[in-house]
């Protein structure tokens, strides 16, 4: 296996990193002062130095990165995007200035592999130019979605229409005010096989029957101003040429959109578990208790060398995962994929709970460590539990002794 980056990856990396340590980490503080700072996304709007990056961004050739094709991304395979996930993960206002960010990467590349010609016009260009954001309605809060064959919510096809029902939640984006449309995964056909009932359907915000019940939030916090919506479709009809790909392959175009996007998951991880480290090491360094450093108290330098170690054998996990997917696609990279999706989300985890643990009161209350603390935790329940990420990785290495 090769982890080396090409020398087109190298640049990226050099840029992409100055970008991110001059112009968006010290943008941190202007972009949440713009925040409206209400309960009511209604009221959300777009903080203007956001935009601003963007442009900038987009200017500097740092755009939709994460797109494998050179006509309309950076051309990276997932080893040579890696890298740049993780320096993304330093801030997490990094991942939108490049038009790099979840769900729209994922719905994009759906929309670029499976897509129409007519779907690609009407919804793919407007957001790899920046102009809309989108969203992925799939979990639903009445069925355990960890089986995504529970799903009970529909888009049956009547006529030349497809009409959808159902209720969804955690539609992360939804409440952003440039989300455009969603991406609606439903079932077709009751009668089919498991994984030939399901289909996905490109359903417009402001279409007829959509309506968004409410903001959730993560730990108290409704995620200003994208948000995770719950949603509710009642016989939302619309031309039946919105279904991506075809009817009944709802199954077959999530295992596509899912593979590269726990790649960019975990490197992102990565770099958040890299913003913990730093903190941890400088406060152990120069807070003094006892007459010593923090960092030669009790226990304090194995717990740095254990965070370091764990944060360097996720990225190679993680760096391996991307390579078996470039090299033998999903279906030869199934175990590692599932593997780096319960070693990094629990990594950042550990990290900033040894990060949080060093800073003493001040760790409980600092806003970073609380979002990084929040989003691993979260990341180990998004995207499929750990429980079935062991199940995958278990069925695999069993198979070899029946």
């Amino acid at each position: 296996m090769d982890f080396e980056h090409s020398a087109r990856a190298r640049d990226y990396i050099d840029r992409v990193s100055r970008f991110v340590r001059e112009r968006i980490v010290p943008s941190e503080e202007v972009y949440a002062s713009q925040l409206v700072g209400s309960q009511d996304y209604r009221k959300w709007r777009i903080p203007p130095v956001i935009e601003e990056l963007k442009a900038e961004a987009k200017a500097a050739g740092l755009w939709n990165l994460f797109l494998p094709d050179p006509e309309l991304g950076a051309g990276l395979d997932n080893r040579d995007y890696a890298p740049l996930a993780e320096l993304m993960g330093h801030s997490p206002l990094a991942p939108e200035v490049f038009n790099c960010n979840a769900p729209d990467t994922g719905n994009a590349e759906v929309l670029h592999q499976f897509g129409s010609e007519a779907q690609k016009e009407r919804w793919l260009k407007p957001l790899l130019d920046g102009e809309i954001r989108s969203g992925f309605a799939m979990t639903e809060p009445d069925v355990a979605s960890s089986d995504a064959t529970n799903m009970e919510a529909t888009c049956k096809l009547v006529g030349d229409e497809v009409v959808v029902d159902g209720r969804k939640w955690w539609t992360s984006g939804a409440g952003d005010p440039r989300c455009g449309f969603l991406i609606f995964m439903g079932v077709t056909s009751a009668d089919a096989g498991r994984h030939e009932r399901h289909s996905m359907v490109l359903v417009p915000l402001d279409a007829p029957g959509v309506k968004i019940e409410r903001m959730v939030p993560v730990f108290g916090n409704l995620d200003e101003p994208h948000g995770h919506a719950e949603i509710s479709f009642d016989n939302v009809r619309l031309p039946a040429d919105h279904i991506i790909g075809g009817p009944g392959r709802g199954f077959e175009i999530a295992q596509g959109r899912l593979g590269p996007g726990r790649i960019h998951h975990c490197m992102r991880a990565i770099g958040m578990a890299e913003v913990a480290f730093e903190r941890m090491c400088r406060r152990a360094t120069s807070r003094i208790a006892f007459g010593k450093p923090l960092a030669n108290l009790g226990g304090n330098r194995a717990v740095i060398a254990e965070s370091r170690m764990a944060i360097d054998a996720a990225r190679l996990v993680t760096l391996n995962a991307a390579y078996l997917l470039d090299v033998h696609g999903l279906a030869g990279a199934l175990s590692a994929v599932s593997q780096i999706k319960i070693i990094a989300p629990r990594m950042l985890q550990q990290v900033t709970d040894a990060a949080i643990q060093i800073h003493g009161g001040q760790g409980v209350a600092d806003e970073t460590l609380a979002r990084l603390m929040a989003t691993a935790r979260v990341l180990r329940i998004a995207d499929g539990p750990d429980e079935v990420h062991q199940g995958v990785v278990a069925r695999i290495e069993l198979a070899a002794y029946k």
